[in-house]
């Protein structure tokens, strides 16, 4: 006997193990989780803009997965040409946002666990790590996070508008400051009094101060 019928009775004898039936209802429970990690990622986006392509992605993803080590299990031959194949793809997309990465690890564990045969390991964990993420990325922090940006002309301006910023608000930071010849721009971290803008306009009328404003951030700001 050859290396290679050795090779071929012992290695190639698993091909098709996986049938249909199987095959489908993982397919089928791949997808529900798919739109579950979809519906998740929509409910709980926080960011500037919302990538409808990327929620489409996780869909894809966890099914392409799951077809994938379906395919590996049923073979051991075709899972060494795979990560063969796997270890010289290169994926350049830039993720914005850490989250993100989070929702990608999990599609890709659904289509592993699927394909495995975990499927309750898959069912109650998606729900669970769907509960947590719905509850932690939703709940609304005890002060909204404001960053104040005020352009002044001069330093006693800059005096001026630093002494009004602290009696208007609750908390102010300054976070970075540009200065050029004859002007100056500062960033402050504040914290409103029951959400009370009104100071914005006051702090315009201090001599020396040109313009400001106040915008709503995540509280992840580094200036």
């Amino acid at each position: 006997m050859t290396f290679s019928d050795i090779f071929k009775s012992k290695f190639l004898e698993g091909i098709d193990t996986a049938s249909l039936p199987d095959m489908l209802i993982s397919l089928a429970l791949a997808l529900a989780l798919g739109l579950l990690i979809f519906f998740t990622y929509k409910k709980t986006f926080r960011g500037v803009m919302y990538s409808a392509s990327f929620g489409v992605t996780l869909i894809v993803l966890t099914l392409i997965t799951t077809v994938l080590i379906l395919a590996v299990s049923s073979n051991v031959v075709l899972s060494l040409g795979m990560v063969g194949a796997l270890s010289i793809v290169r994926f350049r997309a830039a993720i914005k946002d850490p989250l993100d990465l989070a929702f990608l690890f999990w599609s890709i564990a659904v289509g592993i666990v699927l394909a495995a045969g975990l499927i309750p390991l898959a069912v109650i964990g998606s729900v669970i790590i769907a509960v947590v993420l719905m509850v932690c990325v939703n709940r609304r922090p005890a002060q909204t996070p404001y960053i104040l940006a005020v352009s002044v002309g001069s330093a006693e301006a800059e005096r001026a508008a630093a002494d009004f910023i602290k009696g208007a608000v609750k908390k102010s930071r300054v976070k970075s400051k540009t200065v050029t010849p004859g002007h100056a721009e500062l960033n402050y971290d504040v914290r409103l009094r029951a959400d009370d803008t009104d100071f914005v306009r006051e702090l315009l009328n201090i001599p020396g101060v040109e313009n400001a404003a106040l915008v709503s951030y995540s509280g992840e700001y580094t200036g």
